[in-house]
């Protein structure tokens, strides 16, 4: 009988791999010969149980087999042993311990695959494949023999060699130092972590199993960061701090400047960004109770000033033209080198920036949200105080940066605040009473419910009612502009007055009343102002894109950022914060850039992905575009002086559009417009 019919076969589900295999093979040996995605940290010694798989048992008349327990050898000691330690499911098995002796159908769960999908509850991450940058490997080393010289590190490299087929392997002074206590401490039993397929980057005794990586977003306001799990991507904990360097300057050119003005200004901010990220990372190790040593990859996204700032970058070259960067390239460094305390050996990987004001952060965002992979025509916005634009589809991106300033996030507003409890989030007003309704962070009622006032005073554990953040700007301006209260034009018409107390004189122009205390807060034309300013400028950047790519309408579009996420998309379309589209179709994408960095964190095919894609995008450059001034200007009117908005009016009943504010009619004005535009670019 030919060999090929006395051998076994086995079939590997759900990748439906196949292969004879001789008696007595393991099972984890049978799928690495057929190029099965199973995971072994131990090499196949019965100690990690990373390589658990599921015999299926009965008849398969689709493959022609019988597969039944008796072609599988029985649990012996070792695997007796874990599962009196560790605890195995009576359907499962070691992959390393079960021998075959028959025609045997295995299926390989999620968990004990190398390169397993994920698909993220809680963070709104798109389905990836896991495929690390740090593996862990458990390997016995020779022990040192008169006979044989020879250093312990050659000893390490032939086990590797020999058990885990790594060849062309190096490893710092920082392993080498830490190698012998190791081999010592854990009999010559020790485990190694290998970065990349190359670096040796830790050594424990014995077996050790746990690596962890932290994925950050450095935004100019807040900063943020996962810790995950490296051998299965589960998010640990999740934090964010405020970045410190707020006191600097509250936008990026503030900071430049900040640089510029002090010759120790670009160390005074990289210390204190860097010194955040230290306390932020610390704070998410004690939160998910894990051994900050463990720590052994970080991934980090930001804008280029950010990007700079945080590795020590002179950051001057980005404030004026042609705005240079340091690198554009992806930055492999260690964590040690920005004071981040983790495993000695943790390396740190920074994304890719695309260009002078379009950096890691939209990298991130791409990474994250994927328009290359689509055929829609997407328009993404990360809305801060730097909005970072990207369109395009699988056939050309591209990418812009719009300077909106903080007004988006309660800065240069009269009652403004950041995003916390006590602020004012949503708004709605009576159309025929101009009475507003008002729901704060913190309480889920609104402020005609009767329990709103206990829900948000202190016996409900709230702060009161204390100012209003960006989302809750955004409403109320669009709402205003939607009763009438606001003209096209923005300004608060002080002939409301008759219709109603809230709108007041507040010097030469008028105010409205949203909320009447204790505090009172009110909507003044300084307000309106400043959010005419900042959408105008995101609109002007998107519609540039727009004429670039030749369009004149997109398929999606899609609001990224701690902000952006929490617009509602009609009242943004209302303002004119972006062009018009069919509603069902715009939607909030989370914090994209994060999520970009969490992927890049996990996958070492992602990363590669994202360096090949931010060296196609195309970068429009907003400040040395004629165009960029004369979309401003239009964009100033709600929700836009030319532009028809033919989605939105079959959602939302506008109010009847004027005849367009002609620059004959209006020139002083508009000289004053073209000026502010002139201000806010970069």
């Amino acid at each position: 009988m030919p060999a090929a019919e006395r051998e076994p076969l086995v079939i590997f589900t759900p990748s439906g791999r196949r292969g004879r295999v001789a008696v007595g093979t393991t099972v984890l040996d049978a799928a690495r010969s057929l190029g099965v995605d199973i995971d072994s940290v131990c090499g196949g010694r019965g100690i990690c149980g990373r390589c658990q798989v599921q015999p299926a048992f009965g008849s398969f008349a689709k493959h022609g087999i019988e597969s039944v327990p008796g072609h599988l050898t029985p649990a012996g000691a070792v695997e007796d042993e874990y599962r009196r330690l560790h605890g195995l499911t009576p359907d499962r098995r070691l992959g390393c311990t079960a021998h075959v002796t028959g025609d045997v159908v295995i299926d390989v769960p999620p968990e004990s695959q190398v390169h397993r999908q994920v698909v993220r509850k809680g963070i709104d991450v798109r389905a990836f494949e896991i495929d690390p940058v740090v593996r862990l490997h458990y390997v016995e080393v020779e022990r040192p023999d008169l006979a044989r010289p020879g250093g312990d590190l050659a000893r390490l490299f032939d086990a590797l060699e020999r058990e885990w087929d790594l060849a062309g392997l190096e490893a710092g002074l920082a392993v080498i130092r830490a190698l012998q206590p190791a081999l010592a401490a854990g009999d010559h039993r020790v485990t190694v972590a290998v970065h990349d397929g190359h670096q040796v980057t830790g050594v424990w005794p014995g077996l050790h199993d746990r690596a962890f990586g932290v994925a950050i977003d450095v935004g100019s306001t807040t900063i943020a960061g996962h810790l995950a799990n490296l051998a299965d991507g589960a998010v640990l904990a999740s934090s964010g701090v405020m970045n410190p360097q707020i006191r600097f300057g509250e936008d990026l050119m503030s900071r430049v400047s900040y640089a510029m003005l002090h010759p120790e200004g670009a160390g005074e901010m990289t210390r204190a960004v860097r010194a955040a990220l230290a306390k932020l990372v610390a704070g998410l190790a004690v939160t998910a109770a894990v051994d900050s040593r463990d720590i052994l990859e970080l991934t980090v996204v930001g804008n280029p000033v950010m990007h700079h700032l945080l590795l020590g970058i002179d950051p001057v070259p980005l404030g004026s033209a042609p705005f240079a960067l340091a690198t554009d390239r992806a930055v492999r460094t260690t964590a040690a080198e920005i004071g981040i305390r983790a495993h000695p050996g943790a390396r740190l990987y920074v994304l890719p920036c695309i260009a002078g004001h379009v950096g890691a952060d939209t990298a991130g965002v791409i990474l994250a949200q994927a328009p290359h992979r689509a055929n829609a025509m997407t328009l993404i916005v990360d809305v801060g105080t730097n909005a970072e634009i990207v369109l395009g589809n699988r056939d050309r991106l591209l990418a812009a940066s719009s300077p909106t300033g903080p007004a988006f996030e309660g800065a240069q507003i009269s009652a403004g605040q950041r995003a916390a409890p006590g602020a004012i989030e949503r708004v709605r007003i009576d159309r025929d009473t101009l009475e507003p309704r008002v729901r704060v962070i913190g309480s889920g009622r609104w402020s005609d419910d009767p329990g709103f006032a206990a829900s948000v005073g202190p016996d409900g554990t709230g702060t009161g009612v204390t100012g209003i953040c960006g989302s809750g700007i955004v409403e109320v301006i669009a709402e205003l502009y939607l009763a009438g209260v606001i003209t096209a034009e923005g300004v608060i018409d002080g002939g409301a007055a008759a219709r109603t107390p809230r709108v007041v004189p507040d010097g030469r122009t008028w105010a409205y009343v949203l909320y009447d205390g204790p505090p009172r807060i009110t909507i003044t034309q300084n307000d309106v102002r400043a959010i005419q300013l900042a959408k105008a400028a995101l609109y002007a950047g998107a519609r540039l894109l727009m004429d670039q790519a030749g369009i004149d309408h997109v398929d999606e579009i899609r609001l990224a950022g701690a902000f952006g996420s929490q617009i509602d998309v009609t009242h943004a379309m209302v303002l004119g914060l972006i062009p018009d589209a069919d509603l069902a179709r715009v939607g909030p994408a989370g914090n994209a850039a994060g999520v970009g960095a969490l992927i890049a964190l996990l996958s070492a095919a992602a990363r590669r992905e994202i360096e090949d894609v931010a060296r196609r995008v195309e970068k429009i450059e907003t400040a040395v575009e004629p165009r960029f001034q004369e979309h401003f200007v239009d964009a100033m009117a709600l929700p836009h002086r030319t532009a028809e908005y033919p989605n939105l009016s079959r959602a939302v009943r506008l109010p009847a559009r004027t005849e367009p504010v002609r620059a004959t009619r209006s020139e002083r004005r508009n000289r004053r417009v073209a000026r502010a535009a002139e201000e806010v670019s970069p």
